[in-house]
């Protein structure tokens, strides 16, 4: 008998410091200072002249990431200036540790034309609780198309795009295709750009937000996956907003877009459910 309450100690102790990471080698990995890595543009916000990446970009991961403080959590972006563009990609990494059937919003992604690009957790939609549901709207606030990834409870990176040449959103995850829809009508991409990322809940949690002029390949996103949640932009030629939420809502894209924070937490302790490419 002693022996089993032994055994039986033993093994509730190791599945504590399990749930507390103790074991995750994403612990003791290289991470990131914030601000080691940034765009630099010798020629000020909005130039792509002689652009380059500063300091230690790719290697390592992020030392924090962003989740809500309440219920109310936001991170603002607006007015963002995304000069002429023919298409747009959003790429973020995203985790839901909860499958709640609270729906929440994720992002906003609105034009100054009038239409809009927009994620939310929704409470009943391909998959329930915990997947994410992407549509669109045109400038009187219709929905006009919509489709959705799957429900998970791990970090996923996730890569919307759109293209107005063939009226295609495409949604990706973990740097693989998944499906495509195509707006009623072709979506007006006109600068500048009202960005909202929404923490509405202390279960969502979001690192590495990257928004592109352009609509990259597919071929692109699989090469930012392979970066891993740490990864710097592919395409520096296109990029208008980089914030790795690595201890601030700074942009270091270059392009001064830095975000308004409302009770949003930084936290150390989040590789909980991730795993490197």
């Amino acid at each position: 008998m002693t022996y089993g309450w032994a055994i039986l100690i033993i093994a509730v102790v190791i599945g504590v410091l399990f749930q507390m990471g103790v074991f995750n080698s994403m612990q003791y990995a290289p991470k990131a200072q914030p601000g080691s890595c940034y765009v630099y543009r010798p020629k000020g916000p909005g130039t792509t002249q002689f652009m380059n990446l500063e300091g230690v970009c790719n290697g390592k991961i992020p030392q924090y990431v962003a989740t809500s403080g309440s219920n109310t959590g936001s991170i603002v972006m607006s007015s963002i200036q995304t000069r002429p563009l023919n298409g747009v990609t959003l790429v973020f990494y995203w985790i839901n540790t909860t499958k709640s059937s609270l729906p929440a919003s994720i992002f906003y992604l609105d034009f100054s034309s009038g239409y809009s690009i927009d994620a939310y957790l929704p409470q009943n939609y391909n998959g329930g609780p915990g997947s994410i549901a992407v549509y669109t709207q045109n400038p009187s606030g219709t929905n006009i198309g919509q489709s959705a990834l799957p429900s998970f409870t791990s970090w996923q990176q996730i890569a919307v795009t759109y293209n107005t040449s063939s009226n295609l959103l495409s949604l990706y995850r973990n740097g693989v295709y998944f499906k495509s829809f195509a707006p009623s009508n072709t979506l007006s991409l006109v600068g500048p750009v009202y960005f909202y990322i929404s923490l509405q809940y202390s279960w969502i949690s979001i690192a590495n937000v990257q928004i592109y002029n352009t609509s990259l390949s597919a071929n692109d996103i699989q090469a930012l996956y392979q970066e891993g949640i740490g990864g710097a932009p592919i395409d520096l030629q296109h990029l208008v907003g980089w914030w790795p939420l690595n201890g601030n809502a700074n942009d270091y894209s270059g392009n001064g877009n830095n975000g308004q924070i409302n009770n949003v937490n930084f936290i150390s302790n989040w590789w909980s459910g991730y795993t490197p490419p």
